[in-house]
């Protein structure tokens, strides 16, 4: 009735209130037949409330509290667990647990559901995340990548078990789902390793060892680098995690001497996620181990390598969004939400002073390259 009254139209008006015209013609007639009592609801059909606001509230009041703040020996509220609380500590006279449910949907809150995190306590995590998500947007030390330079994504799926069904899987029908038998035979496992070019989204080599290690991690580097593609470039940025078969300053010094164009950059501890080649796994347990049933290590072998070559004829790179500004949010709104419950004693992440990278290597004083170009 306020912006009516400054003149703006049902079409503004709606826009502004984020509802629909119709909305706006109904409550503007109502003032108009009815003035101020025509903006107080209309009496609601159907029985009224028997739970009262106060009582609601102590609905969710109780919900947003874990249940081992209330003494009560659960992990997580559930709404029948929820009802019978509130009755046995007497704050409401009666509800059921679908009248819980209700109450929590129109907030909503979900007590029966959790999601786990775990906070960046490794040293110099910014420092060495944003390496990475620089490499992701084009940047290296603070410098545009140059046409000849490579990014390559690694890591290891391991132990994928080549699990033999007792029965046959049945296959989908009209009203029926696929089948698949509970039981079934291990006849071994192996590992997955593959090499994701991060500027093409294909997969530059694939093994399936039995186990990870060294060998196999420099075996898959020499299948890589046999390719003119990394071969000839000026630079190959390796990205990997910090399992043992490159783990450190010694698998560094390892594949320098291998291949003196590579580049091994590790990701922080618990910073899996920021290799790209995480979300090609993803689709490797989606589209070929679930559900499994391998007759053979042969058979799961061959399965993984086709379903690579499958993948490569339509592979584009993955849209990666997240930038080194998005962690800094992130971990600044995490330093704000746990500073309370850690007394303090978590500190922002530390970083490396500005005279070194990430490797520990002397990094030149220049204008900041990254800088230059946006402005241009």
């Amino acid at each position: 009735m306020l912006d009516a009254a400054r003149g703006y139209s049902n079409a503004r008006i709606a826009r502004r209130l984020c509802v629909t015209e119709d909305t706006v013609r109904t409550w503007r007639g109502r003032f108009a037949r009815r003035r101020e009592a025509g903006l107080v609801d209309l009496p609601r059909s159907g029985r009224p409330r028997r739970i009262s606001e106060a009582e609601r509230a102590e609905v969710v009041a109780l919900a947003c509290r874990l249940p081992a703040e209330t003494q009560v020996p659960l992990a997580r509220w559930s709404c029948p667990e929820l009802a019978a609380e509130l009755l046995s500590r007497g704050l409401v006279d009666a509800i059921s647990a679908s009248s819980v449910r209700r109450i929590l949907a129109e907030h909503p809150i979900k007590p029966w559901r959790y999601q786990s995190w775990i906070f960046a306590r490794g040293p110099g995590f910014a420092a060495k995340a944003k390496v990475i998500l620089d490499l992701y947007e084009g940047f290296y030390q603070e410098e545009p990548l140059g046409p000849e330079d490579r990014i390559v994504s690694i890591d290891a799926k391991p132990s994928i078990q080549a699990r033999a069904r007792i029965h046959p899987t049945t296959p989908p029908a009209p009203g029926r789902i696929i089948r698949v038998e509970h039981e079934y035979e291990r006849h071994g496992a192996l590992a997955l390793l593959p090499a994701l070019d991060v500027q093409t989204g294909r997969i530059a080599a694939v093994l399936t060892p039995p186990t990870t290690g060294i060998a196999p991690f420099m075996e898959l580097m020499g299948q890589v680098m046999a390719q003119d593609r990394y071969r000839t470039a000026k630079r190959v940025f390796v990205i990997v995690d910090n399992g043992s078969d490159h783990r450190g300053q010694a698998s560094i010094n390892r594949l320098r001497a291998a291949h003196p164009n590579r580049i091994l950059i590790h990701t922080p501890t618990h910073a899996s996620w920021l290799n790209q080649v995480e979300i090609f796994f993803s689709l490797v347990q989606r589209k070929v181990v679930s559900p499994c049933d391998f007759a053979s290590l042969d058979v799961l072998a061959d399965t993984l390598t086709a379903f690579v070559d499958r993948y490569n004829v339509t592979a584009t790179p993955f849209k990666w969004k997240y930038t080194a500004a998005d962690l800094e949010r992130h971990l600044a709104r995490l330093d704000d939400d746990t500073a309370p419950a850690v007394a303090g004693s978590v500190a922002r992440l530390p970083v490396p002073p500005p005279d070194t990278n990430d490797h520990g290597s002397q990094v030149k004083s220049e204008p900041n390259a990254r800088a230059l170009a946006q402005a241009a």
